[in-house]
Protein backbone atom coordinates (compact mmCIF):
# COMPACT_ATOMS: atom_id res chain seq x y z
CA UNK A 1 0.00 0.00 0.00
CA UNK A 2 1.37 3.22 -0.74
CA UNK A 3 2.45 5.65 1.71
CA UNK A 4 0.31 8.96 1.71
CA UNK A 5 2.72 11.67 1.32
CA UNK A 6 2.68 14.26 4.30
CA UNK A 7 1.72 17.21 2.35
CA UNK A 8 -1.76 15.35 1.56
CA UNK A 9 -2.48 14.39 5.15
CA UNK A 10 -5.53 16.92 6.10
CA UNK A 11 -4.96 19.15 9.40
CA UNK A 12 -7.15 18.05 11.72
CA UNK A 13 -6.87 21.73 13.41
CA UNK A 14 -7.30 23.65 10.24
CA UNK A 15 -10.49 26.04 9.20
CA UNK A 16 -10.72 25.30 5.26
CA UNK A 17 -9.95 28.77 3.53
CA UNK A 18 -8.26 30.03 6.41
CA UNK A 19 -4.16 30.40 7.41
CA UNK A 20 -3.74 27.58 10.11
CA UNK A 21 -3.29 29.11 13.62
CA UNK A 22 0.84 28.51 13.81
CA UNK A 23 0.68 31.18 10.66
CA UNK A 24 -1.59 33.46 12.04
CA UNK A 25 0.63 35.86 14.06
CA UNK A 26 -2.03 38.50 15.52
CA UNK A 27 -4.49 37.38 18.02
CA UNK A 28 -7.62 39.78 17.93
CA UNK A 29 -10.26 40.71 20.32
CA UNK A 30 -8.81 38.69 23.50
CA UNK A 31 -6.85 41.14 25.14
CA UNK A 32 -8.09 40.21 28.76
CA UNK A 33 -6.35 37.01 28.36
CA UNK A 34 -3.27 37.92 26.55
CA UNK A 35 -3.02 40.35 29.84
CA UNK A 36 -3.70 37.15 32.69
CA UNK A 37 -0.97 35.17 31.16
CA UNK A 38 1.74 37.80 30.73
CA UNK A 39 0.94 38.84 34.43
CA UNK A 40 1.17 35.28 35.13
CA UNK A 41 4.60 34.67 33.44
CA UNK A 42 6.26 38.07 34.95
CA UNK A 43 5.29 36.94 38.38
CA UNK A 44 7.56 34.12 38.18
CA UNK A 45 4.77 31.74 39.27
CA UNK A 46 3.88 30.71 35.57
CA UNK A 47 1.31 27.42 36.07
CA UNK A 48 2.32 24.24 33.91
CA UNK A 49 -1.30 23.74 32.84
CA UNK A 50 -3.60 26.22 30.78
CA UNK A 51 -6.59 25.35 29.07
CA UNK A 52 -7.84 27.84 26.94
CA UNK A 53 -11.53 27.14 26.43
CA UNK A 54 -14.54 29.33 25.00
CA UNK A 55 -16.76 29.08 22.03
CA UNK A 56 -15.62 27.26 18.78
CA UNK A 57 -13.71 29.45 16.34
CA UNK A 58 -12.78 32.36 18.59
CA UNK A 59 -9.03 31.83 18.37
CA UNK A 60 -8.45 29.59 20.77
CA UNK A 61 -5.56 27.83 19.12
CA UNK A 62 -4.22 30.73 17.35
CA UNK A 63 -3.83 32.13 21.03
CA UNK A 64 -2.39 28.97 21.98
CA UNK A 65 0.51 29.15 19.15
CA UNK A 66 1.01 32.80 20.32
CA UNK A 67 2.00 31.09 23.81
CA UNK A 68 3.94 28.83 22.20
CA UNK A 69 6.25 31.05 20.66
CA UNK A 70 6.51 33.64 23.52
CA UNK A 71 7.76 31.23 26.06
CA UNK A 72 9.74 29.18 23.29
CA UNK A 73 11.71 32.51 22.64
CA UNK A 74 11.50 34.49 25.70
CA UNK A 75 14.68 33.90 27.73
CA UNK A 76 14.29 32.79 30.67
CA UNK A 77 15.48 34.12 33.99
CA UNK A 78 19.08 35.57 33.69
CA UNK A 79 19.40 36.64 37.60
CA UNK A 80 21.05 39.85 38.03
CA UNK A 81 21.55 39.74 34.14
CA UNK A 82 17.80 39.53 33.02
CA UNK A 83 16.31 41.21 30.65
CA UNK A 84 13.69 43.58 31.48
CA UNK A 85 9.77 41.71 32.06
CA UNK A 86 8.24 41.63 28.45
CA UNK A 87 5.32 44.01 28.21
CA UNK A 88 3.55 41.83 25.75
CA UNK A 89 3.50 38.30 23.84
CA UNK A 90 4.41 39.24 20.55
CA UNK A 91 7.19 37.77 18.99
CA UNK A 92 8.38 38.81 15.43
CA UNK A 93 7.87 36.53 12.59
CA UNK A 94 11.36 36.84 12.01
CA UNK A 95 12.67 35.88 15.22
CA UNK A 96 14.56 32.08 14.68
CA UNK A 97 11.49 30.54 16.67
CA UNK A 98 8.58 31.74 14.79
CA UNK A 99 10.49 30.61 11.98
CA UNK A 100 11.15 27.30 13.34
CA UNK A 101 7.48 27.14 14.42
CA UNK A 102 5.92 28.75 11.25
CA UNK A 103 8.22 25.81 9.15
CA UNK A 104 6.90 22.57 11.82
CA UNK A 105 10.34 22.38 13.00
CA UNK A 106 10.44 23.16 15.91
CA UNK A 107 12.49 20.77 18.47
CA UNK A 108 10.78 21.45 21.79
CA UNK A 109 7.33 22.27 20.57
CA UNK A 110 4.73 19.03 20.75
CA UNK A 111 1.33 19.02 19.05
CA UNK A 112 -1.06 16.49 20.17
CA UNK A 113 -3.69 15.99 17.89
CA UNK A 114 -6.09 13.60 15.98
CA UNK A 115 -3.38 11.27 13.98
CA UNK A 116 -3.56 10.29 10.42
CA UNK A 117 -4.76 6.04 9.82
CA UNK A 118 -2.59 5.56 7.33
CA UNK A 119 -4.82 1.84 6.60
CA UNK A 120 -7.81 3.64 6.94
CA UNK A 121 -6.84 7.01 4.87
CA UNK A 122 -8.32 9.33 7.25
CA UNK A 123 -7.93 10.83 10.34
CA UNK A 124 -8.49 9.13 13.17
CA UNK A 125 -11.81 10.10 15.75
CA UNK A 126 -10.08 10.31 18.39
CA UNK A 127 -6.71 11.18 19.96
CA UNK A 128 -5.28 7.95 21.71
CA UNK A 129 -3.48 6.93 24.98
CA UNK A 130 -1.02 6.00 22.20
CA UNK A 131 -0.64 9.45 21.24
CA UNK A 132 -0.57 10.86 24.62
CA UNK A 133 2.57 8.14 24.95
CA UNK A 134 4.60 9.69 22.36
CA UNK A 135 4.25 13.30 23.86
CA UNK A 136 5.20 11.41 27.36
CA UNK A 137 8.50 10.09 25.22
CA UNK A 138 9.15 13.87 23.86
CA UNK A 139 9.44 14.96 27.22
CA UNK A 140 11.74 12.50 28.20
CA UNK A 141 13.99 13.14 26.00
CA UNK A 142 16.67 15.90 26.92
CA UNK A 143 16.04 19.46 25.58
CA UNK A 144 18.33 20.57 22.99
CA UNK A 145 19.22 23.85 24.51
CA UNK A 146 17.99 22.84 28.27
CA UNK A 147 15.12 25.44 27.52
CA UNK A 148 11.79 25.26 28.11
CA UNK A 149 9.20 22.75 26.27
CA UNK A 150 5.89 23.46 25.40
CA UNK A 151 2.43 20.86 24.33
CA UNK A 152 -0.62 22.20 22.47
CA UNK A 153 -3.42 19.51 22.64
CA UNK A 154 -6.20 20.36 19.78
CA UNK A 155 -8.54 20.01 21.29
CA UNK A 156 -8.55 18.06 24.15
CA UNK A 157 -12.52 17.21 23.76
CA UNK A 158 -11.28 14.33 21.42
CA UNK A 159 -8.87 12.17 23.62
CA UNK A 160 -10.82 9.50 24.73
CA UNK A 161 -11.22 7.95 27.50
CA UNK A 162 -7.60 5.93 28.03
CA UNK A 163 -5.97 9.22 26.67
CA UNK A 164 -7.66 11.64 29.06
CA UNK A 165 -6.38 9.58 32.20
CA UNK A 166 -2.44 9.18 30.61
CA UNK A 167 -2.59 12.94 30.21
CA UNK A 168 -3.79 13.60 33.73
CA UNK A 169 -0.70 12.01 35.18
CA UNK A 170 0.99 13.77 33.71
CA UNK A 171 -0.53 17.21 34.51
CA UNK A 172 -0.24 15.46 38.22
CA UNK A 173 3.84 15.06 37.67
CA UNK A 174 4.68 17.34 35.22
CA UNK A 175 7.95 16.71 33.55
CA UNK A 176 10.54 20.05 34.30
CA UNK A 177 10.17 22.90 32.29
CA UNK A 178 7.41 21.78 30.24
CA UNK A 179 4.23 23.95 30.12
CA UNK A 180 0.92 22.10 28.55
CA UNK A 181 -1.85 24.22 26.64
CA UNK A 182 -4.82 22.52 26.29
CA UNK A 183 -7.54 23.84 23.96
CA UNK A 184 -11.14 22.64 24.86
CA UNK A 185 -14.63 23.95 23.70
CA UNK A 186 -16.32 21.78 25.90
CA UNK A 187 -14.52 21.83 28.96
CA UNK A 188 -17.42 20.10 30.78
CA UNK A 189 -16.55 16.76 28.87
CA UNK A 190 -13.02 16.60 30.33
CA UNK A 191 -11.80 15.09 33.68
CA UNK A 192 -12.94 17.41 36.77
CA UNK A 193 -9.35 16.05 37.49
CA UNK A 194 -7.68 17.38 34.63
CA UNK A 195 -9.68 20.80 34.85
CA UNK A 196 -8.59 21.10 38.44
CA UNK A 197 -5.01 21.28 37.50
CA UNK A 198 -4.73 23.60 34.76
CA UNK A 199 -5.20 27.47 34.70
CA UNK A 200 -8.09 28.40 32.44
CA UNK A 201 -8.33 31.00 30.25
CA UNK A 202 -11.64 32.09 28.56
CA UNK A 203 -11.51 33.65 25.05
CA UNK A 204 -15.18 35.65 24.74
CA UNK A 205 -16.63 36.10 21.46
CA UNK A 206 -15.80 38.68 18.68
CA UNK A 207 -17.85 41.82 18.37
CA UNK A 208 -18.58 43.37 14.61
CA UNK A 209 -15.22 45.42 14.51
CA UNK A 210 -13.22 42.95 15.59
CA UNK A 211 -14.73 40.15 13.59
CA UNK A 212 -14.40 42.59 10.35
CA UNK A 213 -10.47 42.78 11.16
CA UNK A 214 -9.97 39.20 12.13
CA UNK A 215 -11.29 38.12 8.73
CA UNK A 216 -9.11 40.66 7.15
CA UNK A 217 -6.26 39.11 8.56
CA UNK A 218 -7.58 36.00 7.41
CA UNK A 219 -7.84 37.22 3.77
CA UNK A 220 -11.54 37.60 3.97
CA UNK A 221 -13.30 40.12 2.60
CA UNK A 222 -16.46 41.24 4.70
CA UNK A 223 -19.23 43.41 3.40
CA UNK A 224 -21.45 43.51 6.32
CA UNK A 225 -19.73 42.54 9.71
CA UNK A 226 -22.58 43.32 11.73
CA UNK A 227 -24.57 40.86 10.18
CA UNK A 228 -21.41 38.04 10.06
CA UNK A 229 -20.59 39.06 13.80
CA UNK A 230 -24.64 38.07 14.41
CA UNK A 231 -24.74 34.43 12.41
CA UNK A 232 -21.04 33.42 13.57
CA UNK A 233 -22.00 33.92 17.63
CA UNK A 234 -18.73 35.85 17.48
CA UNK A 235 -16.80 33.20 15.59
CA UNK A 236 -14.29 34.04 13.19
CA UNK A 237 -14.12 29.92 12.45
CA UNK A 238 -17.66 30.12 11.84
CA UNK A 239 -18.00 33.48 9.63
CA UNK A 240 -15.33 31.59 7.56
CA UNK A 241 -17.81 28.99 7.01
CA UNK A 242 -20.86 31.40 6.46
CA UNK A 243 -18.35 33.49 3.67
CA UNK A 244 -16.93 30.19 1.91
CA UNK A 245 -20.18 28.79 1.54
CA UNK A 246 -22.07 32.36 1.20
CA UNK A 247 -23.83 32.05 3.91
CA UNK A 248 -25.48 35.42 4.88
CA UNK A 249 -26.82 35.08 1.58
CA UNK A 250 -28.61 32.14 2.59
CA UNK A 251 -29.81 33.42 5.72
CA UNK A 252 -31.43 35.97 3.90
CA UNK A 253 -33.40 34.00 1.42
CA UNK A 254 -34.05 31.89 4.54
CA UNK A 255 -35.80 34.88 6.77
CA UNK A 256 -37.72 35.66 3.09
CA UNK A 257 -39.31 32.40 2.86
CA UNK A 258 -40.06 32.92 6.69
CA UNK A 259 -42.02 36.24 6.11
CA UNK A 260 -44.82 33.85 4.12
CA UNK A 261 -45.61 31.64 7.87
CA UNK A 262 -47.79 30.44 8.19
CA UNK A 263 -48.81 30.10 4.41
CA UNK A 264 -45.04 28.67 3.72
CA UNK A 265 -44.33 29.74 0.02
CA UNK A 266 -43.66 25.62 -1.03
CA UNK A 267 -41.84 26.36 -4.25
CA UNK A 268 -39.50 28.21 -2.28
CA UNK A 269 -39.16 25.78 0.65
CA UNK A 270 -38.53 22.99 -2.21
CA UNK A 271 -35.80 25.32 -3.74
CA UNK A 272 -33.90 26.14 -0.37
CA UNK A 273 -34.58 22.27 0.93
CA UNK A 274 -33.12 20.81 -2.35
CA UNK A 275 -29.91 23.51 -2.00
CA UNK A 276 -28.93 21.37 0.47
CA UNK A 277 -29.00 17.71 -1.43
CA UNK A 278 -26.91 16.14 -3.88
CA UNK A 279 -23.54 14.73 -4.06
CA UNK A 280 -21.11 17.44 -2.68
CA UNK A 281 -23.41 19.43 -0.77
CA UNK A 282 -22.91 18.09 2.56
CA UNK A 283 -21.61 21.62 3.78
CA UNK A 284 -24.67 22.89 2.68
CA UNK A 285 -26.47 20.47 4.13
CA UNK A 286 -24.50 20.87 7.64
CA UNK A 287 -25.01 24.92 6.81
CA UNK A 288 -28.81 25.15 6.44
CA UNK A 289 -29.22 23.08 9.26
CA UNK A 290 -27.27 25.40 11.48
CA UNK A 291 -29.04 28.54 9.95
CA UNK A 292 -32.17 26.91 10.83
CA UNK A 293 -30.82 25.97 14.41
CA UNK A 294 -30.27 29.69 14.51
CA UNK A 295 -32.77 30.90 13.81
CA UNK A 296 -35.60 28.79 16.04
CA UNK A 297 -32.81 30.06 19.20
CA UNK A 298 -32.94 33.48 18.04
CA UNK A 299 -37.08 33.40 18.21
CA UNK A 300 -36.99 31.34 21.64
CA UNK A 301 -34.62 33.81 23.07
CA UNK A 302 -36.50 36.88 21.72
CA UNK A 303 -39.92 35.74 23.24
CA UNK A 304 -38.18 34.56 26.26
CA UNK A 305 -36.65 38.19 27.02
CA UNK A 306 -39.07 40.67 25.08
CA UNK A 307 -37.00 42.45 22.62
CA UNK A 308 -35.41 40.98 19.47
CA UNK A 309 -31.21 40.44 18.96
CA UNK A 310 -29.65 42.98 16.86
CA UNK A 311 -30.73 42.02 12.67
CA UNK A 312 -28.88 39.61 10.70
CA UNK A 313 -30.67 40.42 7.92
CA UNK A 314 -33.45 43.27 7.29
CA UNK A 315 -36.84 42.23 8.15
CA UNK A 316 -35.48 40.01 10.32
CA UNK A 317 -36.25 41.99 13.89
CA UNK A 318 -40.04 42.23 12.80
CA UNK A 319 -40.37 38.45 11.19
CA UNK A 320 -39.35 37.37 14.95
CA UNK A 321 -41.65 39.99 16.62
CA UNK A 322 -44.29 38.92 14.86
CA UNK A 323 -43.19 35.04 15.31
CA UNK A 324 -42.12 35.04 18.85
CA UNK A 325 -44.35 37.52 21.02
CA UNK A 326 -44.53 36.21 24.33
CA UNK A 327 -42.66 33.66 26.54
CA UNK A 328 -45.24 30.47 25.35
CA UNK A 329 -44.26 30.80 21.77
CA UNK A 330 -40.61 31.42 22.99
CA UNK A 331 -41.26 27.66 24.90
CA UNK A 332 -42.72 26.35 21.75
CA UNK A 333 -40.28 27.63 19.69
CA UNK A 334 -37.74 25.93 22.54
CA UNK A 335 -39.19 22.84 22.47
CA UNK A 336 -38.87 22.56 18.08
CA UNK A 337 -35.66 23.48 18.48
CA UNK A 338 -34.81 21.05 20.49
CA UNK A 339 -35.43 18.09 18.10
CA UNK A 340 -35.76 19.32 14.64
CA UNK A 341 -32.16 19.70 13.88
CA UNK A 342 -31.07 16.41 15.64
CA UNK A 343 -33.51 14.28 14.08
CA UNK A 344 -32.89 15.93 10.51
CA UNK A 345 -28.88 14.78 11.94
CA UNK A 346 -29.79 11.13 13.04
CA UNK A 347 -31.93 10.97 9.49
CA UNK A 348 -28.84 12.18 7.42
CA UNK A 349 -26.77 9.80 9.13
CA UNK A 350 -28.72 6.65 7.88
CA UNK A 351 -28.76 8.05 4.58
CA UNK A 352 -32.22 9.19 4.46
CA UNK A 353 -33.01 11.70 1.25
CA UNK A 354 -31.64 15.37 2.60
CA UNK A 355 -33.98 17.62 0.79
CA UNK A 356 -36.93 15.26 2.21
CA UNK A 357 -35.31 15.95 5.73
CA UNK A 358 -35.05 19.64 5.21
CA UNK A 359 -38.46 20.41 3.91
CA UNK A 360 -39.92 18.14 6.30
CA UNK A 361 -37.89 20.71 9.02
CA UNK A 362 -39.39 23.48 6.96
CA UNK A 363 -43.25 21.94 7.12
CA UNK A 364 -42.43 21.34 11.05
CA UNK A 365 -41.71 25.33 11.55
CA UNK A 366 -45.13 26.07 9.47
CA UNK A 367 -47.06 23.96 11.35
CA UNK A 368 -45.65 25.32 14.75
CA UNK A 369 -46.32 28.72 13.05
CA UNK A 370 -49.78 27.87 12.31
CA UNK A 371 -50.47 27.13 16.06
CA UNK A 372 -49.09 29.77 17.39
CA UNK A 373 -50.78 32.57 14.62
CA UNK A 374 -53.92 34.39 16.08
CA UNK A 375 -57.30 33.38 15.85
Amino acid sequence: MAQTALEDIPEPDRVEGAPHPRDTMQLIGQDAAEAEFLASFTSGRLHHGWLVTGPLGVGKATFAWKLARFLLATPEDGGMFAAPPPETLDIPADHPVARRIASQAEGRLFLLRRAWDEDKKKLKTVISVDDVRRMKSFFSLSSADGGRRVAIVDPADEMNPSAANALLKLLEEPPAGVTLILISHQPFRLLPTIRSRCRELRLGPLGPAAMAQAMAAAGAVVEDPEALAELAGGSVGEAIRLTNLDGIRLYQSMIALFATLPRLDRPRALALAEAGAGRGNEPKFELILTLLDLFLARLARAGTMGYCPPEACPGEAALIARLSPSPLAARTWAELAQTLGLRARRGRAVNLDPAALLMDMLLRIDETAGLLAPR
